[in-house]
């Protein structure tokens, strides 16, 4: 091959384009491309500072941490107490409620009404009804915000995960905590702007969480979540091998920098813009990463109010982890615990998740009010879509059409339920919420327009919540 067509084969359609100078062409496509040559800049790269360069209105939260229940929690043993499915319990499901509706595995079996399977108490200032599953979380119930009319689109585990992660049932798309580091950057120097740590339950009621969910998308791939392990070391190959120094592994970083800088300037692909921000962070970590794991400053009462020593890859370990990355600045931090799908048993096998969660959670937020960070980071808990009224032998199947989740931190208005669902808990009826509405008031409160956040794919402007979704007002303080 001569150096004409090794050049050719190098050389992006991008770069090619680019270099081509013509007329209208080239104008138009430095303006398409404008975006991307911001992310793949330089080979030096500096901390991030977002797409936006003013925010669209003042925040009221710095950050958000997501307590993802994978699964589908059942908001009818958790957050939303029906009497009357209580004493329908065994009588048929009235045909209003469920003829011609999806139903993930019941559809054309008998449906009979399922009564709660635990009692609720009535907590706080507000009386807020929270299952008698969670004794710490009622505690909190005057930070809590619950949202009773929740309603989804995908009614399998799989696109409903992303549905709530990307706001699409198209796998591909950038997920939020993706949207909220393009377009807000990151207060931290040395950490990623979004951060997943993950944990799994012991009731055997997991499915698979796809590494899609905290995908970058069509953003440049810099954006994407990183995976932390919460046992062992939290990111593999963080470490220097034995021998080498924090300099030698600098000069090696450098090196490979220089390199990449090299082939951009050749053939401009923002994905090697990509790889030298990567290498860069990687090697920042290799720092600040065993600072956040060591948890030999933490008191005793601290791993008290979480319930864990630490390091033990529980989800109270990734709530006290998550509280510490709060605090050096991470944007975007999302936990998932996997063990809520429970379409048997789900009497003995849902407390025994919820007590896995249920000191964590409470602890991140008594921790974080504490220190004076809740007042500005925004706690979101919930999973994927409900559990249906009717019985699945001794469980639940899968809900889309109205179920639970609960927020607390700056912005919100604690000690209030906000929507409800019928009487049997089947349709989101009053104030209904959709995916895209909680998206949007995410965005509200990080201090940005949910319609302004738009980054240019495939012909349009695409945007977290794609082409509808509300502030959910009522729910702001």
């Amino acid at each position: 091959m001569n150096r004409t067509t090794a050049f050719n084969a190098l050389l992006s359609r991008r770069a090619f384009l680019g270099r081509s100078y013509l007329g209208i062409g080239s104008l138009a496509l430095s303006t398409l491309l404008s975006r991307e040559r911001l992310c793949a800049a330089d080979a030096k790269l500096q901390k991030w500072p977002g797409i936006l360069k003013e925010l669209h209105h003042p925040p009221k939260v710095k950050r958000v941490i997501y307590l993802y229940m994978a699964g589908g929690p059942s908001h009818l043993e958790t957050f939303d107490y029906k009497p009357k499915l209580g004493a329908m319990h065994g009588q048929a499901m009235p045909d209003s409620f469920t003829k011609g509706q999806p139903i993930a595995q019941l559809q054309g079996a008998k449906l009979n009404c399922f009564g709660p399977q635990h009692g609720f108490t009535k907590c706080g200032k507000n009386d807020q009804e929270i299952s008698d599953i969670f004794p710490h979380m009622q505690k909190i119930a005057d930070e809590m915000c619950i949202i009773r009319s929740l309603h989804t689109e995908a009614i399998n585990h799989d696109p409903a995960h992303t549905f709530m992660n990307t706001g699409t049932t198209i796998s591909g798309r950038p997920s939020m905590g993706s949207w909220a580091w393009y377009g807000l950057g990151s207060e931290c120097d040395n950490l990623p702007g979004f951060v997943v740590l993950t944990s799994t339950g012991r009731s055997g009621q997991s499915q698979p969480i796809a590494a899609r969910q905290w995908h970058s998308g069509f953003l440049p791939g810099e954006f994407q979540g990183v995976h932390f392990r919460s046992k062992g070391d939290p990111v593999l190959y963080v470490g220097n091998p034995p021998g080498v120094t924090a300099k030698q592994q600098r000069d090696v970083v450098e090196a490979a920098q220089q390199l990449n800088k090299l082939q951009n300037d050749l053939v401009d692909d923002p994905e090697i813009g990509t790889r030298i921000s990567q290498y860069e962070m990687a090697f920042r970590m290799q720092s600040s990463v065993p600072d956040l794991m060591d948890l030999s400053k933490e008191s005793k009462e601290t791993l008290d109010l979480y319930g864990t020593k630490g390091g033990d890859g529980s989800f109270a370990a990734n709530c006290l982890l998550a509280r510490r990355l709060a605090e050096r600045g991470v944007r975007f931090i999302h936990l998932y615990h996997r063990d809520w799908d429970h379409h048997g048993n789900i009497k003995n096998d849902i407390p025994v998740v919820a007590k896995e969660v249920d000191q964590g959670c409470a602890a991140l937020v008594t921790d974080l009010k504490q220190r004076g960070l809740l007042k500005d980071t925004l706690v979101i808990w919930g999973g994927e879509f409900g559990r249906t009224p009717m019985g699945q032998g001794t469980g639940r199947d899968h809900h889309i059409k109205g179920f639970s989740m609960w927020l607390a931190g700056g912005g919100i208005q604690g000690g209030i339920t906000h929507g409800a669902t019928d009487e049997l808990g089947y349709n989101a009826e009053k104030d209904r919420v959709s995916v895209h509405d909680l998206h949007a008031t995410i965005l509200h409160l990080l201090g940005v327009d949910h319609e302004r956040l738009t980054f240019f794919y495939q012909g349009r402007q695409f945007r977290l919540t794609d082409v509808s979704g509300e502030v959910v007002k009522a729910v702001l303080a």
